[in-house]
């Protein structure tokens, strides 16, 4: 197979310091990397070796694997044997897992707002530590990833889930991990609004422009839109220099996972070319699912068809600025539900379905998008003033009054007249 082309070089960006990973580098002003993550269950060697493989093939030169049990370490050992691609593990809830995976791969992945749920009572200062002499010693580069849906308790408990708790966040790790000596560190903070990933990295950048940025909108979604959606938060970043690795986390069946790579791909040449499709096609819309990757750890394979037949079965509703998220497990279901106006979060046999914080009940596969339906009806109501809303707002953007920098006011007005804040 003849080797792959590198990504266009979109327009210059900023003089971040490198991070090499595994064969490639990041920042420095190296070509942007394209990354992805494995749906296949790391127990399923020859699954996940092969998608690997495939993902590498479409052009990701990162590849992630979650690890989140002795089983799944056991596995990523045979599927380091069996691949030469540039390998990231996701740990989530158990840090301590990095001592049998970090000599397997090339980057340590870990989520700051989830380093309490193992070891409560220790400081999460020093499980950081902890990581880091694991990394410096097996030759791995780490990434901070901060996730809106699950920022540290004290910081949420203070700040909230917005974009100063998702900053305070990161640059405290960053100021840890300078100050214990290790700098071959990249950070991400994503979002599923776009508006706030492209605000949140904006203030990042400005604050720490040496640190190579991960960009990404999480749970974007199913293509088209969620290509959409993250076009509409990379493009005014990338456009401005800012972001070093990428990745279009899209909700698609394994089969069809090195589409997350090839929309990457896309993307990048697009604004190396100055094809920009801007924020118009997301931000006019009304109603917003919102649905995590597939990944290894979805609990039902079912989670996917979930996600389209609520698309489906809610395009009446197009017109309301109402929010659904589609969660595929346990480990960001609960969390990453309570901002959304109705949250689906998989089980293995059940679907958990919220109203806000407000946990409804478990529901089957086959009954679930029924009851979904009746919450949907029941929340908007008779509030046609949602409509006029939406109509407003679609006016004012083609007017040029309303700029992505705006759309968090639009929204919350929006909200405000539907009675759902205050």
């Amino acid at each position: 197979m003849a080797p792959l082309a590198p990504s266009p070089l979109p327009p210059p960006r900023n003089s971040t310091r490198p991070v090499k990973v595994g064969s490639v580098t990041i920042g420095g002003g190296h070509s942007i990397v394209v990354q992805s993550m494995c749906a296949t269950k790391t127990t399923d060697v020859d699954a996940t070796v092969a998608q690997v493989e495939s993902l590498a093939a479409a052009g990701a030169g990162v590849v992630r694997i979650a690890a989140d049990t002795r089983r799944d370490c056991e596995a990523l050992a045979e599927v380091r044997r069996r691949t030469r691609a540039n390998l990231s593990v996701d740990l989530q809830e158990n840090y301590r897992l990095a001592a049998d995976v970090a000599p397997l791969v090339d980057k340590i992945r870990y989520n700051p707002g989830h380093l309490y749920h193992h070891e409560r009572n220790r400081p999460w200062q020093d499980k950081v530590k902890f990581l880091v002499d694991v990394a410096g010693q097996h030759d791995c580069a780490i990434r901070v990833g901060v996730n809106c849906g699950s920022v540290d308790p004290a910081l949420a408990s203070r700040e909230g889930h917005g974009v100063r708790a998702m900053l305070e966040s990161a640059l405290d790790h960053c100021e840890l991990l300078d100050q214990l000596g290790f700098t071959r560190y990249c950070v991400s903070l994503k979002d599923s609004d776009p508006a706030n990933v492209v605000e949140v990295n904006r203030q990042f950048a400005a604050r720490r422009p040496d640190v190579p940025l991960h960009l990404g909108v999480t749970e974007a979604g199913m293509p088209p839109e969620g290509i959409a959606k993250t076009r509409a938060a990379l493009e005014p970043l990338i456009s401005k220099g800012i972001g070093d690795t990428i990745r279009v986390s899209l909700t698609v069946p394994v089969a069809r996972k090195h589409e997350e790579v090839e929309a990457g791909r896309r993307m990048l040449a697009d604004i190396a070319a100055g094809r920009l499709l801007g924020p118009q096609g997301f931000l006019a819309a009304g109603l917003n699912i919102i649905s995590c990757p597939s990944c290894s750890r979805v609990e039902n394979e079912a989670f996917v068809d979930l996600a389209e037949k609520v698309r489906e079965a809610t395009r009446y509703a197009a017109e309301f600025p109402i929010t659904i998220a589609v969660m595929g497990c346990r480990v960001n279901g609960p969390g990453e539900t309570d901002h959304a106006d109705l949250g689906l979060w998989c089980g293995p046999k059940f679907v958990n379905l919220k109203r806000g914080g407000t946990h409804l009940g478990e529901f089957s596969y086959g009954e679930i998008i029924a009851r979904l339906k009746r919450e949907l009806d029941g929340l908007i109501g008779n509030r046609k003033e949602w409509i006029a809303e939406a109509q407003r707002r679609s006016a004012e953007y083609d007017a040029g009054a309303t700029s992505a920098s705006s759309w968090p006011d639009v929204q919350a007005r929006a909200r405000r007249q539907a009675g759902l804040d205050g």
